[in-house]
């Protein structure tokens, strides 16, 4: 694991160098590329992990199926009829996903409730430092999806809040936690080296940066282990295989999302909006596959 978050840091020193050669165009084609393959293939296997989770009782593959596809209608049903909402339920579940992917084997020594916290609020600040360095572009995309204008003073108290809460609860587990002794001046680096990466380049390329390198990889690696023992090149062709069918399912739906829009903005809040919808299951899943 170690030597995957070596390749983050590594990637996001890359993509800081790519982004001065870059316009705003083409970052943002880039970054979209970047989330349609390995962004969108860290989701694709929910349904073999459900099967694997499920150790007890096989489930067929129509009732897995069913399930999942159920709560991703939910949250289409959210999106459409009560957005804002559902906005902010896919910013909370983001968040703890992130922050629970990031520090799930750095903390193990201390309070259940209390590392949840930790992880959700770290979460919190992750995507409150992309939105705070790029504002408008989050103002007109959330205007888009909930019809709902947020203010650029909303963003930075929001933004002072998260930040407060973090230092609060990093105190506190600080004082309980070997484990974020030894690796606390690293990971912070690492949140210097985002706000770095966010300050310089535009929201989907900021978002597709963190999103793939210290995000996606990290848990197909993970996955990788838990479905098969040990990660090389031939369990990662397997879970390519199986992955297959839903990661082209996921980007044909992304494709009709793309024709379908007027323009990219409008684009923009229905690829967010799809992105919610997969992950609300998708979080559920690795929860599971945390606590396995």
């Amino acid at each position: 694991m170690y030597k995957v978050q070596q390749i983050s840091v590594l990637t996001s020193f890359l993509a800081l160098w790519l982004t001065s050669y870059l316009s705003d165009d083409n970052q943002v084609i880039l970054g979209f590329l970047l989330i349609f393959t390995f962004g969108i293939l860290h989701g694709a296997n929910d349904l073999v992990l459900i099967n694997h989770l499920e150790t007890k009782k096989k489930y067929t593959f129509i009732k897995i199926l069913t399930s999942y596809v159920t709560v991703v209608l939910i949250s289409v049903f959210l999106f459409t009829k009560i957005p804002i909402l559902a906005l902010l339920l896919f910013i909370l579940v983001s968040a703890y996903h992130f922050g629970e992917q990031h520090w799930h084997h750095l903390i193990k020594d201390c309070n259940k409730k209390l590392i949840k916290m930790f992880q959700l609020v770290y979460g919190l600040e992750i995507l409150m430092l992309l939105f705070v360095f790029n504002q408008e572009e989050v103002i007109e995309i959330i205007n888009k999806i909930a019809q709902v204008k947020l203010s650029n003073n909303l963003i930075i108290n929001a933004f002072l809040i998260i930040t407060t809460l973090l230092l609060v609860t990093t105190v506190i587990i600080y004082r309980k936690s070997h484990l974020i002794k030894k690796w606390g001046v690293e990971q912070l680096f690492y949140l210097f080296l985002l706000c770095i990466l966010f300050k310089s380049s535009n929201l989907i390329w900021s978002f597709a940066i963190y999103f793939i390198f210290w995000h996606s990889i990290p848990s197909i690696y993970e996955q990788i282990v838990f479905l098969y023992g040990k990660y090389n090149l031939q369990n990662f062709v397997r879970y390519l295989k199986t992955a297959f069918f839903y990661w082209l399912f996921s980007i044909m739906g992304i494709g009709i999302l793309f024709f379908t829009a007027k323009d990219m903005i409008i684009f923009d809040a229905l690829f967010f909006s799809f992105l919610a919808s997969i992950t609300f299951p998708h979080v559920l899943v690795i929860v599971k596959m945390y606590e396995k």
